[in-house]
């Protein structure tokens, strides 16, 4: 039986693991990363493709968001993958949402926010619907990627580049340091980081047992290509009450009765709206949140409709035909931002990013490795 030695391994190609994995090849390390399936094919790349430092409250996951924003730009450039770091807006259209808003800037300060009217909104996205629009928060902060393309040529950079191996096809079965199984070979590692995202149960289950870990499954949608550019990536009042950055705002608590009154559905299927554009021009939609460790394969169609419907209200999309719908689950603690745990010395389990790892990522592996 085969034998190989590295400094570090990561189990996981997601971009937790190839967060790691950058991280210690940049350290002069030597490193293997094993993945189940022929690419990763889990939450990595079924996601908006958002950098979203806007969605974390203030202090070290802001922080740690804007340090992956930089890495995100470092390795863009160096892999040849599309970035465009186009801001946000979150549009307000009723009292509460603008009292938030407004609440939130004069709470938290800095030089990349700023409330915009309504003709200033007009003036930066071509598609808001500025009927009913009270104003808008807008932050420089944010960046798209094509999530399916950044994950598919960070290998490829980390291989080329860093002399990072990658075993695709390669399922690690058992972990006793420094060994790792993997298929017919033994490895052995200085330094093993297990990254496998939602598919956690394989290797230390009673420890993830536990943890109370759950996974979440969202929905969403992609557009045919649109032959013009969205500009910021939009979201309406829905997502103030989806991301802890705004949650220290007492304002918070009336938007969040008017909606469960108003619109209950959203808050059943935790529903918020984003809206993304990658290079191709097409529009990335979404999404909801259902919870729990056995979920639903089949998606719902009429969740799909409340995102469109919804989305309509704040932004005029000239041809919204779906040309892909699809779903998928990450996990996720409740309460907590990441699951970080040593079940034997020398072995790292990073997970539980909780729908975050596009905006966290590379910024705690920059912490931790």
């Amino acid at each position: 039986m085969q034998t190989n030695q590295v400094d570090v391994a990561v189990i996981g190609a997601g971009i937790v693991g190839l967060a790691h994995a950058l991280t210690a090849a940049k350290q002069g390390l030597k490193v293997v990363v094993f993945e189940r399936n022929s690419y990763a094919i889990g939450a990595s790349v079924r996601n908006f493709g958002m950098i979203w430092p806007i969605g974390q409250p203030t202090g070290l996951l802001r922080e740690r968001a804007l340090k992956s924003r930089e890495i995100w730009q470092e390795t863009a450039q160096e892999a040849g993958f599309y970035l465009d770091t186009c801001g946000s807006l979150h549009l307000a259209y009723r009292e509460d949402e603008m009292a938030v808003l407004e609440e939130f800037v004069a709470t938290t300060g800095g030089d990349n926010i700023a409330l915009l009217t309504p003709e200033e909104v007009a003036e930066k996205s071509q598609v808001v619907v500025t009927q009913g629009l009270l104003g808008a928060l807008w932050s420089s902060t944010e960046m798209t990627v094509d999530p399916r393309e950044a994950i598919a040529k960070i290998p490829i950079l980390l291989k080329d580049k860093y002399q990072v191996q990658f075993c695709f096809n390669r399922v690690v079965t058992s972990i006793s340091y420094p060994d790792i199984q993997a298929g017919e070979e033994i490895w052995k590692a200085e330094r093993i980081f297990i990254c496998s995202g939602s598919d956690f149960e394989t290797l230390y289950p009673s420890l993830h047992q536990q943890s109370g870990m759950t996974k979440v499954k969202l929905q969403m949608m992609r557009t045919s290509p649109q032959n013009w550019r969205l500009g910021p990536s939009l979201c309406g009042g829905l997502t103030l009450t989806h991301y802890s950055a705004f949650a220290h705002c007492q304002s918070l608590a009336a938007l969040k009765a008017r909606i469960e009154s108003e619109t209950p559905h959203f808050c059943q299927w935790h529903i918020h709206v984003l809206m993304s554009q990658n290079e191709l021009g097409e529009l990335i939609l979404g999404d909801s949140h259902e919870y729990g460790m056995t979920l639903d394969p089949f998606d719902r169609h009429f969740i799909n409709q409340y995102v469109l419907d919804y989305l309509k209200g704040f932004a005029n999309i000239p041809n919204l035909e779906i040309a892909e719908t699809w779903h998928g689950i990450y996990a996720k603690i409740p309460g907590k931002t990441e699951f970080i745990a040593n079940p034997e010395p020398g072995v790292t389990i990073v997970n539980g990013l909780g729908g975050a790892g596009m905006t966290l990522s590379f910024g705690l592996a920059n912490d931790r490795v």
